[in-house]
C-alpha cells in the first residue's frame, strides 16, 4: 500500500486577503446602518443586513482558514481542513435566510411605500458600490481555488449587487418621484443573492457527500493508471475532495507477479502516484496492490 500527503489548503493562500475584505465589509455595514436610520431607505437596511451576514460569513471563513492550518494527529488524520467547507455551508445558509427575508420585507413595501431620502441613499450606495467593488477584486483569484473563499467571494459580490440596486433605485426616486423603487431594488437584491446562495450550498454538498471531484474524470485516471508498467486492471476506484484544493483518491490495483518483487514494488507505487500528480493534480492518494490471482479481482467490472 501506498500513500502520499500533500500539504495547505487553498483557503489559507488567502488569508490577507479575507482580513480586508472582512474590514472593508465592517466599515461600510456601518455607514450604512446610519444612513438607512437618516434617509428611512429599506434598500439601504436591505444591504447593511446582507452586509452583516457578510461580515458573520467572512470572520467564519476566516476562523474556518486558521482551523484548516492545524495539523493533522491521531484523532484528526486529516486534520482540520474541512473545516473549510462548513464555513461554506454556513455561508451558504446565511445568504439564503437574508436573501428570503429581503424579499419579504421588499413586497410589504411595495404595498405600503414610505418616504424615502433619496440623495442621501445615493451617496451611501455610491460608497458602498466602491467599497464592495475593492473587496470583491481582493478575492477574485481566490474564490476559484477554494470553496470557503467562493462562498465570501459570493457574499461579497451580493452587496456589490445591492448597491448598485440601491443607487438605481435612488437616482428613480430623485428623478420620477416613484417611492416603489426602493422596495423594487429590495426586491431585485433578493432576486440576484438566492440563485448564488443555492449555487454555493449545492457545491458544498457535493463535497460533503464525497462526491468525485468536477475537475477529474475516473475513466481518464484508470486509463491512465493502467498504462503504468506491471498494472494489469485498477477496480474499487474512488475519489473525493477533504476541501477545495484537497482532492483524495484511493484505489485497488491488480499487479502483475514482477511488481511483487521488492526491487519492483517501490518503483511501481511511484510511477502511479507521479501519474497522479502530474495529470490530476492528486497529491494524497492510497493504492491497495493485489496479484492477478487475487479472488476478488475478477469482479474489476462491478466497481466503480
Amino acid at each position: 500500500m501506498g500513500h502520499d500527503h500533500g500539504g495547505g489548503t487553498a483557503g489559507q493562500r488567502h488569508w490577507g486577503r479575507l482580513i480586508a475584505a472582512l474590514a472593508i465589509t465592517c466599515t461600510v455595514m456601518v455607514v450604512e446602518v446610519i444612513g438607512a436610520a437618516v434617509t428611512g431607505s429599506l434598500a439601504l437596511l436591505s444591504d447593511a443586513g446582507h452586509m452583516l451576514t457578510d461580515a458573520a460569513g467572512l470572520a467564519i471563513a476566516l476562523a474556518a482558514t486558521w482551523l484548516a492550518a492545524r495539523p493533522a494527529d491521531q484523532r484528526w488524520t486529516f486534520g482540520w481542513q474541512r473545516a473549510e467547507v462548513l464555513a461554506a455551508l454556513v455561508n451558504g445558509v446565511l445568504l439564503t435566510v437574508v436573501a428570503v427575508l429581503v424579499l419579504v420585507e421588499g413586497i410589504q413595501r411595495w404595498q405600503h411605500p414610505p418616504e424615502v431620502a433619496a440623495p442621501g441613499m445615493l451617496a451611501i450606495g455610491a460608497l458602498g458600490l466602491i467599497a464592495n467593488l475593492v473587496a470583491l477584486l481582493l478575492l477574485r483569484g481566490g474564490q476559484r481555488e477554494s470553496i470557503n473563499v467562493r462562498g465570501a467571494y459570493l457574499e461579497v459580490l451580493g452587496d456589490l449587487i445591492g448597491s448598485v440596486a440601491v443607487i438605481v433605485a435612488a437616482i428613480v426616486i430623485v428623478t420620477t418621484g416613484w417611492q416603489r423603487a426602493d422596495a423594487a431594488a429590495s426586491v431585485a437584491i433578493a432576486v440576484l443573492i438566492l440563485p448564488r446562495a443555492l449555487a454555493l450550498l449545492r457545491s458544498v454538498a457535493k463535497v460533503l457527500l464525497e462526491g468525485t471531484p468536477d475537475d477529474l474524470r475516473l475513466a481518464e485516471v484508470r486509463t491512465h493508471l493502467e498504462g503504468v508498467e506491471g498494472v494489469v486492471a485498477v477496480h474499487d476506484l474512488h475519489a473525493w475532495t477533504i476541501t477545495s484544493g484537497v482532492p483524495v483518491l484511493t484505489a485497488h490495483v491488480v499487479v502483475d507477479d514482477t511488481v511483487l518483487a521488492p526491487e519492483n514494488f517501490c518503483a511501481a507505487l511511484d510511477a502511479m502516484q507521479g501519474c497522479l500528480r502530474g495529470h490530476f493534480d492528486v497529491e494524497h492518494s492510497t493504492f491497495q496492490l493485489e496479484p492477478a490471482g487475487h479472488d476478488d479481482h475478477d469482479e474489476v467490472a462491478a466497481h466503480a
